[in-house]
């Protein structure tokens, strides 16, 4: 458990995801997302007693990243590899990544309109991340489409014909579920 707060300011709506950064914790509001620095020494007087109290379970200052994006009402669209998390901003029509450098909307990388149009419409927004494929999926369920997009290409790669309730890689392996049943994806002998 941790002492402290870190005060959200109540602009950017409701907090959707806490995702754990290093020494920091990554707040994903509705309007914003917000760096909340943890785990740093702070010293306290403990109460009624004139000693000094060392902790390093603080959470600290909040700082929000620039851009007005958020992660909407969908918390499910999010996914993160190593130091990048992906996701999207409904309201906005946007999907998002979060890397060292800051907030991009990698919507725009050729698909911009194609999310603008279609992130709206979709209540359920399944985000998941291949590491075997290095993509992250986003899958927008009415349209029954999920769509791929990789780092080192910097665009949209691939529409594929499944969608998943949701997805998960583990071990270098990325499997789907669906009504139940886990799919192994990318296996040399499958019928495809």
């Amino acid at each position: 458990s941790f002492t402290g707060t870190a005060g959200l300011n109540p602009t950017y709506g409701s907090l959707q995801k806490l995702h754990a950064r290093d020494t920091d914790l990554i707040a994903l509001c509705e309007d914003k997302v917000v760096q909340i620095l943890a785990d740093k020494d702070a010293v306290f007087e403990a109460d009624g007693n004139p000693q000094l109290t060392a902790t390093n379970r603080v959470l600290g200052q909040s700082r929000p990243f620039v851009g007005e994006y958020g992660i909407s009402n969908n918390p499910e669209s999010f996914a993160s590899e190593s130091y990048r998390a992906y996701f999207t901003d409904k309201v906005r029509g946007a999907v998002m990544r979060l890397s060292k450098d800051g907030l991009t909307p990698i919507s725009e990388a050729g698909m911009k309109d194609y999310f603008r149009d279609n992130l709206k419409n979709n209540s359920l927004l399944i985000g998941s991340y291949d590491d075997k494929k290095e993509e992250y999926n986003i899958t927008l369920n009415r349209l029954h489409k999920t769509v791929s997009y990789k780092e080192d290409v910097k665009g949209w790669v691939s529409f594929k014909s499944f969608t998943p309730e949701n997805a998960i890689s583990c071990a270098n392996e990325y499997y789907t579920f669906k009504q139940g049943n886990l799919w192994r994806h990318h296996h040399e002998q499958a019928d495809r």
